[in-house]
């Protein structure tokens, strides 16, 4: 494959750029004069997708051309990498699906968008309001022997865990993951400060999509969601599509946090990418409703979202304040430092993954256009 040569503005540097573009990027040169072009970013990592263009990545009878579709329909969000995420369901039915991820990721063209594997639950709390839109007959505590099953079945890809620290067993359980080289979430909990400082000992490092799989009324302090904000070892993913949190809360949760330590994820689910109407989310049927918001089929629970990263960016500046650098840093290099992804930390350097997105952008309001995408130096979307 030829080298493919882009120059244009790089959105993190702030900087025009002449980028040599293959599997790796080759070179990274600053132009003189420097040269007009479109915004230039790496491709986007999105951390939680349950799945997208009415694929479910839960189902355990997913097929590989469904996936292929899902995948195909988020490059033109801009997303080169993700982890397909699985949520508590039977133990069957979670090891078919993460089975299934495996093998796209083996056979598929394009499964080497799949980072890696995120497992969120099923060792979550129990408990209405943390547990969200999980089914409850599936909550279970944490077993290794069950984690070192359905890591076998995905073939090694499980690369993100999120549960509730405060079952009994959380502590070893946490250890014994990150010697493995998993990352370690904390969410869908109703854990103690104690219990969420007792995690992030052993090695919890992340919090996943923070603000939300919560009770509706929590004391006003202390509380696990204040306990998070303030333990700066933990990073902290945000779902930014305007309905899971208000924008008061993402300014305070941002500034708490940093820039430095937040990521931009979607929990996009089948419907995402759809038009409203009635999808799945494993084995419970799931709603898209004219207002964009995906719940339970007859209720109002949230289950999941509809939105998309280049939205999710575009939401950023709107609802948080953000500037472009800062917004686009929250959808790459800061989700990819959350889980180590190797060749994806540094932005557009010499030796990061050829992992590239190009952006029309009008700043008033923010609007993103993706024009073209590329996956490890293959173009995979073009507008």
């Amino acid at each position: 494959m030829p080298v493919t040569r882009r120059c244009g503005h790089d959105i993190l540097r702030g900087a025009p750029v002449w980028l040599g573009l293959d599997r790796v990027i080759e070179a990274v040169e600053s132009p003189a004069p420097p040269a007009p072009g479109p915004w230039l970013a790496p491709g986007f990592v999105d951390l939680q997708v349950n799945g997208f263009a009415g694929v479910d990545y839960n189902d355990p009878d997913v097929t590989l051309e469904g996936i292929a579709r899902s995948l195909q329909a988020l490059f033109s969000t801009g997303v080169t990498r993700l982890l397909p995420t699985v949520i508590t369901g039977a133990p069957a039915d979670m090891m078919a699906a993460v089975r299934k991820l495996a093998e796209a990721r083996r056979q598929l063209p394009e499964g080497e968008a799949i980072a890696g594997i995120h497992m969120e639950g099923p060792h979550i709390s129990p408990e209405d309001g943390p547990r969200g839109a999980h089914p409850a007959q599936w909550v279970r505590p944490p077993d290794l022997d069950e984690f070192e099953r359905m890591q076998e079945a995905a073939e090694g890809l499980i690369r993100l865990v999120t549960l509730a620290p405060e079952w009994p067993q959380a502590t070893r359980y946490i250890e014994a993951l990150v010697s493995r080289g998993v990352t370690v979430a904390i969410g869908h909990t109703a854990a103690s400060g104690e219990q969420i400082r007792e995690a992030v000992r052993a090695g919890a490092s992340v919090s996943t999509h923070l603000g939300n799989g919560a009770h509706m009324m929590l004391p006003r302090h202390p509380n696990y969601i204040w306990e998070q904000l303030a333990e700066d070892r933990l990073m902290a993913g945000f779902i930014v599509d305007g309905i899971h949190l208000p924008a008061c809360f993402l300014k305070v949760a941002l500034r708490a946090k940093g820039v430095d330590r937040s990521f931009l994820v979607t929990d996009a689910t089948a419907p995402a990418g759809c038009p409203p109407g009635r999808y799945r989310l494993g084995e419970q049927e799931v709603e898209l409703t004219p207002e964009n918001r995906v719940v339970l089929a007859g209720q109002n629970r949230l289950a999941g979202s509809a939105l998309r990263m280049d939205r999710g960016v575009e939401n950023l500046m709107k609802l948080a304040g953000l500037n472009l650098a800062q917004a686009v840093a929250m959808a790459t290099v800061n989700p990819a430092r959350a889980i180590r992804l190797e060749g994806r930390q540094r932005g557009l350097e010499a030796g990061e993954a050829g992992d590239l997105v190009e952006l029309e952008f009008e700043a008033d309001p923010p609007r993103l256009l993706v024009r073209r995408t590329w996956l490890a130096g293959k173009l995979v979307f073009e507008a």
